[in-house]
């Protein structure tokens, strides 16, 4: 692999334009070899007196000129900034009156801009991470003086370990027993000194207040119950700050090896430029501005890996019992290494499906299913079971693209879901899932094939029928499977989100809670499914292959409502939570767009079952305000696309993606796909297609538009991000010290 790739694979994405621009420096070299192969075929068209005068002359100045640049340290006062002085670095080119000088003088004015860039950048993250630095150490004193409270033992201490010298010392001079006495007396003192600094550390002291708040502390909250936060000093209390705090020094010794590794790029870039420029332009400069990179902040610090060593041994100590095994596993990230046995599994389902589909063709056309009389019952029972499995295998096949994009076009995707390092699934991982369950799936169709019922005894085999309901309880069973096995990590973490959308108003709304909530409002014939395998099976309809008694249930058609509506009534409630605590009108907004979908969804609901004109008429117009509101909201809210001013017509400044029609595309498609319940209103009918058939296709054009909408939404996010050179999660500390204030660490 080239340097370039290299190099722009192992940035961190959100600090991309902090680093170097490797490749633009790269087209200036182009332009300085190409002004030279066009000097040196002019100098061939030169007299060969003049060469000859040429070179003799440049043989005499090059007494004179030893050095083809002179790099020049500049230190400037800044007021505005919170440093007093800034150092740049400014470098001259003596030989700019050559032929191509202003290509080199440009070159090396850029390159000047450049490094200056990226050492002031890592000048102020040292600056932050010797602070974060400062507050750990505090927080660990804290922690000490809590676990030695609780745990009443007294362990070994600085004091301690003071004692035992002055003893040994004691030792060589003599063993009097005065002097004995005084070494134990002056121990006993810096024992009780210890104490007694632990006691004053603890008096200064009180638990932080967290974000992560609970339904029953929600509740509080609203009925003003006074939180406690004074120190009690249980093992339960001891357990849940050892827990935040090593969460801590891990986030923390992660940024210390980003920044690491961000001056080892940085400086290879530079020598890897310096050295094509030295090649292209045959100078000899390379040399003399490594040694002022050498000598610059970027490279000369040793803070960082000061700060490494520090976290790893206190890390090693205090939270792994000395092992040093335990501790490095837990501080570096697990990589995720590619086994062929994945690509392999994948091919074999994704090939056993497609296998499956051609058998169940042939099938339906050797017995002409279609055309025998248990066909409609089919379709109206057995089907809209199987479906289910279709839309959820639809869902990941999109999921899994989606991750084959983001990676391509470098979108942090598992930081911005908050996945823990090493845990996250990669495209082929979910693709794996997404075409075994599908092949399971066909399998159990194959099984249940028999359409129609025995003769003799007028019923259905019990058996067959319960293929389906054995399929979705060995669905859910892998789901909530608490052995490791089928990357348990992401089931619980897929399971935390679902409940924390669940309970929308009680739970702090994160990214990865209203993510999850606008893909399930996409999944509302799903949903419905689920509450058909409800009806189906729990009234006993199976038996007998019909759903009399679900069509004539009022409780059934209530529901039929209340599953339209839940996916974005959880959305709503979200919302709603989001302007209490961040006090942004901009969640209000969202919430009227989730209010109108509801309306819109119930009313084309309530037309679909109850056909009449007043129905129509008024499904019509709030579904046209609401599929207004929600392009609009989709396209420049969303995907941060339409704006004005900028250089991209109709779209914004920075893509990820270089072909522009995919984003016109894209607009085009979301508008369109949204258009989808024109058929309920409408109420298109082909002879060819079966009313349970045209839903599902239209349902799956909804999830392929949510599928396409994930994109650009993580895109955008992912650009915001980049543009705080937000790359770390904050992590909040347990203990708060009074004269910090109010404020959390």
């Amino acid at each position: 692999m080239r340097f370039g790739k290299e190099f722009v694979s192992q940035m961190i994405p959100e600090w991309q334009e902090a680093y170097i621009d490797y490749a633009h420096l790269k087209t200036i070299l182009q332009d300085i070899q190409a002004s030279r192969k066009n000097s040196d075929s002019n100098s061939q068209n030169t007299p060969s007196f003049a060469r000859n005068l040429t070179r003799r002359y440049n043989r005499d100045t090059s007494v004179f000129e030893n050095h083809d640049i002179v790099v020049n340290t500049v230190i400037r006062d800044e007021e505005e900034l919170e440093t007093t002085t800034t150092t740049t670095y400014e470098t001259t080119f003596l030989k700019a009156g050559e032929a191509g000088g202003d290509f080199e003088v440009t070159f090396f004015r850029t390159l000047d801009r450049e490094f200056n860039k990226v050492n002031n950048f890592y000048r102020l993250k040292v600056e932050t991470a010797r602070n974060e630095a400062l507050a750990l150490n505090k927080q660990m004193d804290a922690l000490i003086a809590f676990r030695h409270k609780v745990m009443d033992v007294k362990k070994p201490s600085v004091f301690d370990s003071v004692s035992v010298d002055i003893n040994g010392l004691a030792s060589e001079v003599g063993s009097s027993s005065k002097s004995r006495e005084h070494r134990v007396a002056l121990a006993d003192l810096m024992r009780n000194d210890d104490d007694t600094s632990k006691e004053s550390i603890l008096e200064r002291i009180r638990m932080n207040k967290t974000r992560e708040i609970t339904p029953l502390s929600a509740i509080k909250t609203i009925l003003k119950v006074r939180k406690q936060d004074e120190l009690k000093f249980t093992r339960e209390n001891l357990k849940e700050v050892e827990k935040r705090l090593q969460i801590a020094f891990i986030e923390f010794y992660q940024k210390l090896r980003h920044l690491k590794n961000y001056s080892f790029l940085n400086a290879s870039a530079v020598s890897k430029i310096m050295k094509k420029y030295d090649k292209i332009a045959k100078r000899n400069a390379a040399k003399l501005y490594m040694e002022m990179v050498d000598r610059s902040y970027l490279s000369s610090s040793d803070e960082v890996h000061q700060h490494l060593l520090k976290v790893e041994s206190i890390f090693i100590e205090h939270f792994s019992n000395s092992n040093r095994r335990q501790g490095m596993s837990l501080l570096r990230p697990k990589i995720n290494k590619e086994r062929h046995l994945i690509t392999f599994s994948t091919g074999f389902f994704f090939g056993c499906g497609v296998s499956l589909i051609v058998a169940l063709g042939l099938i339906i056309h050797a017995r002409n299913i279609m055309g025998t009389l248990g066909q409609r019952t089919y379709m109206e029972t057995m089907f809209p079971l199987y479906r289910f499995f279709g839309f959820v295998v639809l869902h990941m096949i999109m999921y899994a693209a989606n991750i084959y994009f983001w990676r391509r076009y470098r979108v942090n995707y598992s930081f911005i879901f908050g996945f823990k390092q090493g845990t996250e699934l990669g495209y082929r991982h979910v693709l794996l899932l997404s075409f075994g369950l599908g092949t399971l799936s066909l399998c159990a169709v194959l099984v249940n094939l028999d359409m129609e019922m025995d003769a003799e005894t007028k019923d259905y085999r019990t058996v067959t029928e319960l293929v389906p309901l054995f399929l979705l309880v060995l669905v859910i069973a892998i789901v909530l499977c608490p052995l490791n096995i089928l990357y348990r990590s992401s089931r619980y973490f897929f399971l935390a989100v679902l409940f924390r959308c669940i309970a929308a108003p009680f739970y702090t709304v994160n990214l990865p809670d209203f993510f999850l909530a606008d893909q399930l409002t996409s999944q509302v014939q799903a949903l419905r499914s689920l509450e058909f395998y409800m009806c189906y099976y729990g009234f006993g309809d199976f038996r007998h292959r019909r759903r009399n008694t679900c069509t004539s249930n009022i409780g059934f058609t209530t529901f039929y409502f209340i599953v339209a509506v839940i996916p974005y009534w959880l959305r709503l409630l979200q919302c709603i939570r989001r302007i209490i605590e961040e006090k942004d009108l901009c969640h209000g907004y969202n919430a009227i767009k989730y209010l109108l979908t509801i309306i819109a969804a119930c009313l084309r609901t309530a037309y679909t079952l109850n056909r009449g004109t007043t129905w129509n008429i008024t499904a019509w117009v709030f579904s046209g305000v609401a599929t207004f509101y929600g392009t609009y909201w989709d396209i420049v809210v969303d995907w941060g696309l339409l704006q004005r001013g900028c250089k991209n017509s109709f779209l914004r400044d920075k893509l990820l993606v270089p072909h522009k029609t995919v984003y016109y595309a894209a607009m085009v498609l979301n508008v369109l796909l949204r258009l989808v319940w024109l058929q309920t209103v409408l109420n298109l009918k082909f002879s060819f297609l079966h009313r349970e058939t045209m839903v599902a296709l239209l349902a799956c054009l909804e999830i392929i538009r949510r599928g396409i909408w994930s994109f650009f939404r993580l895109e955008n996010e992912h650009l915001n991000n980049v543009g705080r050179y937000r790359a770390f999660k904050t992590v909040p500390l347990p203990f708060n010290y009074e004269e910090d204030g109010d404020h959390n660490n």
